[in-house]
This record gives structure tokens, C-alpha cells and sequence, in this order.
């Protein structure tokens, strides 16, 4: 079990990380650094496969790790019945990590995002009550 003070380490190092990936635009950094908190707060203890493994570089993880939050988190991934057919479901990964890349890209270009379409900013609501 690592100690208080490396999990903490690792959260910042992974929390700046995720920060530099996401690269918002000025009118949503506030938005990142809530993504980017969510993120490595949920990474850091659970320590999925990307998050662990030291041979990959500090970027590649963040990457991973917003991916695959968002893809549990803003979609309706957990809820989706897969078929059990030979890489139908890394498909349907590949497919949910595009629009996950897709809804970034908008926050990135500071383009406005249609309230209907702003699923990251209701779950990050969420993700921060009590």
C-alpha cells in the first residue's frame, strides 16, 4: 500500500497532467481543473491499468484516465448491453472514446457548448455534491 503522502503525489503529478491534455480554453479552465480533480481523485485509489503502470509515460496515462472517466462517467457506457462478439467491445470503447475527444475538441477551441450537449459539466456537477 503506497503512503499518504506518495498517493498524494501522484494525484498532483496526474492532476497537472490531466491539465496539460485537456488544454480548455481560457473560458473553461475553471471546468478543466474540476475534469482534471474528478479525474485523478478517482484514478489515483482505484488505479486502473493505465494509471498504474510506470512504463507508460505521465502523459499517456492522464490521456487514459480522462478517456476512460469519461467514458464512465459521461456516458451511458455502464448501462450499454454489449453483444459478446469477438471485439465488439473494444469497438464500442474506441467508439465512445471519440466522442469523448469530440466533446474535448469543443472545450479546447472555447467554442459554446449547447446546454443540451454539456453532459462533462452535469456530471462534474454531480461529481462534486456531498
Amino acid at each position: 500500500m503506497p503512503s499518504t503522502a506518495g498517493v498524494v503525489s501522484a494525484r498532483c503529478t496526474l492532476f497537472d497532467s490531466e491539465i496539460d491534455f485537456l488544454a480548455f480554453a481560457p473560458a473553461y479552465a475553471a471546468l478543466a481543473e474540476k475534469l482534471a480533480d474528478a479525474v485523478s481523485m478517482h484514478a489515483t485509489p482505484v488505479g486502473g491499468a493505465a494509471t498504474r503502470t510506470e512504463c507508460i509515460p505521465i502523459h499517456e496515462r492522464a490521456k487514459s484516465a480522462v478517456i476512460t472517466w469519461m467514458r464512465h462517467q459521461a456516458t451511458t457506457c455502464n448501462q450499454m448491453k454489449i453483444p459478446r462478439f469477438k471485439g465488439k467491445r473494444r469497438e464500442t470503447r474506441r467508439l465512445l472514446a471519440e466522442k469523448s475527444r469530440q466533446l474535448l475538441e469543443a472545450y479546447r477551441a472555447g467554442k459554446p457548448v449547447v446546454e443540451a450537449n454539456r453532459p462533462l459539466r452535469r456530471v462534474l456537477e454531480a461529481w462534486s455534491d456531498p
